[in-house]
């Protein structure tokens, strides 16, 4: 009989704590390795804050919301695989997701969501009473937005309601009242968010077609690139309305105009409709983002007195 080969036990490297490797699963449940969907959210959330202040915004608002948005955006990511979990193995680009695979549960999944959105209401509870109530809204939009792709062809402008939230919420925290140019940019940023996330569609719709899901990509059909065209140029008409609304000058019209190169180079790249350039047209939104708040806030900054 062969001796007990020692070695071999002692090569072989020590096992992960479970705990660690579960908290790794909720990293990647809650997408905090992908920082793109926190960046779209946060730049339109600066938009409203910059604009109410008419310049940097009180640091603590500031810490608020940017916090609150990484809570709620990850919050929106768990309960957007939850509900698809029926989905999800389905899609190539989302097969291997926690969920999608069974490393993480339904109930372990909704108690993160739980405590996600309870950390942001926390926050949101250090604020003025209009900010704590208009809060509640913010919940709703969230919890019910990864629903609507099995009833509606329009789950992209829902998650422009959900994800521009924060700028209606932003000028109650600042002046204590919404004011109409936080409406107007609540608008544009809701065609912002339905263009972009149609980029998104489109890389999935092969997908969404084959299992019956629902998005703009799979409504616009053979005439999605000219809906997107349509969006942007709403989205650019409902920035102007807000930049002249906040009287914004110079700068802010700059930013415009480098924005809406941007969006031509995503037109010129997603021209054929091929996945991997509609992809990239979707995270390219985020310079987009960055370019309209860069221009915001050089212009109040450089903004004379009175």
């Amino acid at each position: 009989m062969d001796a007990m080969p020692y070695e071999r036990f002692e090569a072989q490297p020590p096992a992960a704590p479970a705990w660690r490797e579960h908290l790794g699963l909720y990293w990647k449940l809650m997408r905090a390795d992908r920082p793109i969907g926190w960046l779209l959210l946060l730049w339109p959330t600066w938009w409203g804050l910059w604009i109410a202040a008419e310049g940097v915004p009180p640091l603590w608002i500031l810490f608020v919301f940017s916090a609150g948005v990484w809570l709620t955006r990850a919050a929106g990511c768990v309960i957007n695989d939850y509900a698809d979990r029926w989905l999800d193995p389905h899609v190539k680009r989302t097969r291997e997701r926690p969920l999608a695979t069974g490393a993480v549960s339904g109930r372990e999944a909704l108690l993160l969501f739980a405590v996600l959105m309870l950390a942001a209401f926390a926050l949101v509870l250090t604020l003025n009473r209009l900010t704590i109530l208009m809060s509640f809204v913010g919940v709703f939009l969230a919890a019910t937005y990864p629903y609507l792709k099995r009833y509606t062809h329009l789950p992209q402008v829902y998650l422009g309601m959900s994800f521009g939230w924060g700028i209606p919420m932003a000028f109650a925290a600042v002046q204590g009242e919404v004011p109409p140019v936080a409406w107007v940019l609540y608008a544009a940023n809701i065609l912002w968010s339905t263009a972009y996330d149609t980029w998104y569609a489109m890389v999935d719709r092969d997908d969404d077609l084959r299992v019956g899901s629902k998005s703009t990509a799979v409504l616009f059909g053979d005439m999605d690139l000219v809906a997107q065209g349509v969006l942007y140029a709403l989205t650019f008409l409902g920035l102007v309305l807000a930049g002249r609304q906040a009287g914004l000058g110079t700068w802010y019209w700059a930013s415009l105009c480098v924005a809406l190169a941007l969006v031509a180079w995503q037109f010129w790249i997603c021209r054929h409709r091929e996945r991997e350039p509609c992809f990239r047209a979707f995270l390219h939104n985020h310079w987009v983002g960055l370019v309209v708040f860069a221009g915001i806030a050089v212009d109040l900054a450089l903004r004379g007195p009175g």
